[in-house]
């Protein structure tokens, strides 16, 4: 284990590894902070009623079918 961390914390190749693997978990995080903000929009969206639901993909970059999805479950709470 401690060569392990030997690799990944100062062995050049190792270093890059880890810093590749951090950038695609931060990367990632980013993404899925994103993803749950455009869906907080389209709530909003759907629960003001002025926007059809294609125009609320639109805006926030959502599919149809994850927007209609939306709906429904707003409907069925």
């Amino acid at each position: 284990m401690a060569d392990r961390v030997h690799y990944f914390k100062e062995d050049e190749k190792g270093v890059a590894i880890m810093c590749k693997a951090m950038e695609d978990m931060r990367n990632e995080a980013a993404r899925e902070a994103e993803k749950m903000k455009a869906i907080r929009m389209a709530r909003l969206m759907i629960e003001d009623g002025k926007l059809s639901y294609e125009d609320i993909a639109m805006y926030t970059e959502l599919t149809l079918e994850e927007v209609e999805k939306i709906a429904l479950e707003k409907k069925s709470a």
